[in-house]
């Protein structure tokens, strides 16, 4: 941790630290709050916004700003995106028949509005373009994940400096207006049609809160990072062969594709070093795909 200039730059080691704490705190005040729970809103956000303010009073009444050395969130950011691919089921998606071509037209639709609306509020306040995405599809659609990646080469590409802050504050507004328009929307619904699952699916990301948390040994960790790491080098060599082609991806987005072509493409029966199955919807999978993203 250095103090040059005025900001106080934070290295990646302590960083990640922080956003553990950061997280707790989160958690806490989520446990606290009746309004976040009943609204579901997300304790990283919770506990993220609280800093943040604390940050701004600092940065107002010193003069002190602070900056993050954030190549560790960026590696969780590829583990998450990695384990929602290596989830991911072609079956499952065919099974989705009418209804997911009914709610794939919506969302495209929507995004394209997003787009629209965020393009033309930014040309009307004098403000570039770029800046329009950010507040669109890029972070409303894709979450503080996409607009974590994409803000980079978007600033990069448009001489934007501020295009990280834009597009997480954009995530956050969207995420937080959704919860409280999308709560008590979907509880009303939920309550006033009695609707139940036909059937519990294992859960992609984290354990249920209010059920016997599942076993997980080391081998069972050590399992599911080696297929982690596995389709990070995959999804490495496929960014590799894109950017060759002249187009520009995240590498998170190949390492995506890359857990969904060998989660499909290699039959469960496949022998492994490890004795086991693929851990494709696995317990060890749901944990650490909820630690990158929290910790991220």
């Amino acid at each position: 941790m250095n103090f040059i200039e005025g900001v106080l730059h934070i290295e990646s080691f302590l960083a990640v630290t922080l956003g553990i704490i950061v997280l707790f705190l989160g958690r806490r005040l989520t446990q606290a709050s009746h309004f976040l729970k009943e609204f579901s809103i997300p304790e990283p956000v919770s506990g993220g916004i609280l800093v943040s303010i604390l940050f701004a009073v600092v940065h107002y009444i010193f003069s002190v700003d602070v900056q993050f050395d954030l190549a560790t969130r960026d590696l969780l950011l590829v583990y998450f995106f990695t384990t929602i691919g290596i989830n991911a089921s072609l079956k499952d998606l065919l099974k989705g028949g009418k209804p997911l071509i009914i709610l794939l037209v919506i969302t495209i639709g929507y995004m394209l509005i997003q787009n629209a609306t965020g393009i033309g509020m930014a040309v009307l306040l004098g403000q570039p373009e770029a800046v329009g995405m950010l507040s669109g599809s890029v972070s409303l659609i894709g979450g503080h994940g996409t607009a974590i990646a994409w803000s980079p080469r978007i600033a990069e590409m448009f001489d934007l400096n501020t295009a990280m802050e834009i597009g997480v504050a954009s995530a956050t507004f969207g995420l937080i207006l959704a919860s409280l328009m999308g709560g008590p929307i979907a509880k009303y619904l939920i309550n006033k049609h009695q609707l139940k699952p036909v059937k519990v699916e294992k859960m992609d990301v984290g354990t249920a809160k209010d059920k016997p948390q599942p076993s997980i040994n080391a081998y069972d960790f050590l399992d599911a990072m080696l297929a982690i790491h596995l389709c990070i080098i995959l999804g490495a060599v496929l960014n590799e062969g894109i950017s060759e082609l002249g187009l520009q991806l995240p590498l998170f987005v190949s390492c995506l594709f890359a857990g969904i072509l060998i989660s499909n493409l290699i039959p469960d029966s496949y022998p492994r070093l490890t004795g086991t199955r693929w851990p494709s919807r696995q317990p060890a999978v749901a944990l650490i795909a909820d630690m990158a993203l929290g910790a991220s």
